[in-house]
């Protein structure tokens, strides 16, 4: 019996989904178990990297809360830079709580040996793998803490880039250069490097003040800084 072409078309899709399917089934026959092993790791990479993720977050979570807890030992004088918390930190992967617990144990050791703070703040600051604000950060301590016992001209070289406007260490460098040229019997420059310090409203208050009344003294005038009284111009 003929076919009409309503029958036919359905015929048609008839076989078109037997042949489908044979080749679905032909194909998960061939190569089933090679899907499901790669399904197989796949999940379990993904379940490896969500566990760890969630490790970095913790540890992270634990390092910060070790820190904090040094910081307030610190604050109070009960911690000092021998600290095994801080040793654990300053061995910690990655340059964040790294960073932070080695510029902490210097600070510590700046208490009783200025001396030894000095090259640890030195080798902080040389220390290629440390974040530059980091490193910027050590120099500026160490050579505060070595102000009095290098030349002049080695403070002024060392802060360099450091006091210059738009530098975050910008107000403390440029203060210390300024007390550097004054060392070296340089006035001007000194009076135009307090003038900038109190002109820049992101200096703290006391630097500020501090900075206006200098190059005041010095015959610079300046205004008086926002914010502040007592300043002459």
């Amino acid at each position: 019996m003929a076919l009409t072409p309503t029958d036919n078309q359905a015929f048609l899709r008839e076989v078109d989904d037997d042949l489908r399917r044979d080749q679905v089934t032909g194909f998960a026959k061939r190569w089933g178990k090679v899907v499901g092993v790669a399904v197989v790791v796949g999940l379990v990479v993904l379940a490896a990297f969500l566990f760890w993720q969630h490790r970095r977050a913790t540890r992270a979570g634990e390092q910060g809360e070790q820190l904090v807890g040094v910081i307030d030992d610190a604050t109070s004088g009960r911690a000092s830079a021998t600290d095994p918390r801080l040793a654990e930190l300053a061995q910690a992967p990655g340059d964040g709580y790294q960073s932070m617990a080695r510029i902490m144990q210097a600070n510590l050791e700046a208490r009783t040996n200025p001396t030894q703070a000095a090259a640890s703040f030195k080798a902080i600051a040389n220390d290629a793998g440390l974040p530059q604000p980091t490193r910027d950060l050590a120099m500026l301590r160490a050579t505060t803490l070595e102000f009095d016992r290098i030349a002049p001209a080695e403070v002024i070289a060392r802060l360099k880039g450091l006091a210059q406007p738009g530098s975050p260490w910008f107000g403390s460098a440029a203060e210390l250069t300024a007390l550097a040229h004054l060392k070296m019997n340089q006035p001007k420059p000194a009076a135009a490097l307090f003038a900038r310090i109190a002109a820049d409203d992101k200096a703290p208050g006391t630097l500020r003040g501090r900075a206006a009344s200098m190059a005041t003294s010095l015959g610079q005038p300046v205004a008086t800084p926002k914010g502040l009284t007592g300043v002459q111009s």
